[in-house]
């Protein structure tokens, strides 16, 4: 992973024509508790600000077009570049044609990015757990026309392995799905009857099983790098940070 400006680069073996990466919370115009670079209208930031702060994204990052940005619902939608319709609700976004950005928005949550290794397919992916658990990242890769193993993913920040606790029902309802899934969680020493999850885990599991095996990133905790990331878990009133992907 590479660190330039206010953004995180994927260190991945996608063809040159990719450009991607997942801005970090700095370099914006929105006020605590945004500060500052929060691109989501939706956490009752200033208008004025998160739209100065998107158009900074389309100018300081060179962006092809002004991006989509989705009404995130944890589901498994997903929506095909470029779209047409007026029905934005969707977790996951993709597109085999040049110059269309996907995006999704997340402050805990796993984004995934995706590529075909010959540079013709992107996608983007928004993992909360309710949606991980569903089946988004499936979805997300079914829209792929290459072969699984010419897919390669790339997983942004999210929430780490030591700070994303739930209880036993989020525990089963990821086995009841996959159980493997039982091996990304470990008993919380500090508090009884909990679990600390491992999203990065999980969501590798889900891929490999489809037969997605070339998989970097996983390496932050948007919670304890509070310098860097916004976590909706750590300050619950935050903005949000956005994973983007296209290609030439």
């Amino acid at each position: 992973m590479t660190q330039k400006s206010t953004a995180l680069y994927p260190s991945w073996q996608a063809p040159q024509n990719i450009h991607a990466f997942t801005t970090l919370r700095d370099g914006g115009v929105s006020r605590a508790p945004y500060a500052s670079f929060n691109l989501g209208d939706h956490v009752e930031d200033e208008p004025s600000a998160v739209k100065k702060n998107r158009d900074l994204l389309v100018e300081r990052f060179g962006l092809p077009q002004f991006p989509l940005f989705l009404s995130q619902i944890h589901s498994t939608r997903v929506i095909r570049l470029p779209y047409p319709g007026e029905d934005i609700k969707a977790d996951a976004v993709y597109t085999d044609k040049p110059g269309q950005v996907c995006l999704v928005m997340t402050a805990d949550c796993l984004p995934v990015l995706f590529a075909s290794k010959k540079g013709n397919e992107v996608a983007a992916a928004h993992a909360g757990w309710r949606g991980l658990c569903d089946g988004v990242l499936e979805a997300t890769v079914q829209q792929f026309q290459c072969p699984r193993d010419e897919i390669i993913a790339w997983f942004g920040p999210a929430i780490g392995p030591t700070a994303f606790q739930v209880g036993p029902e989020v525990v089963g309802q990821f086995i009841a799905q996959d159980a493997q899934a039982e091996r990304a969680f470990v008993a919380d020493s500090a508090n009884a009857g909990k679990y600390l999850g491992n999203l990065y885990q999980i969501a590798a599991q889900r891929l490999q099983r489809m037969g997605v095996m070339q998989i970097s990133g996983g390496e932050h905790c948007t919670y304890t790098e509070r310098d860097k990331f916004f976590s909706f878990r750590r300050e619950m009133k935050t903005g949000r940070m956005a994973s983007l992907i296209w290609f030439d």
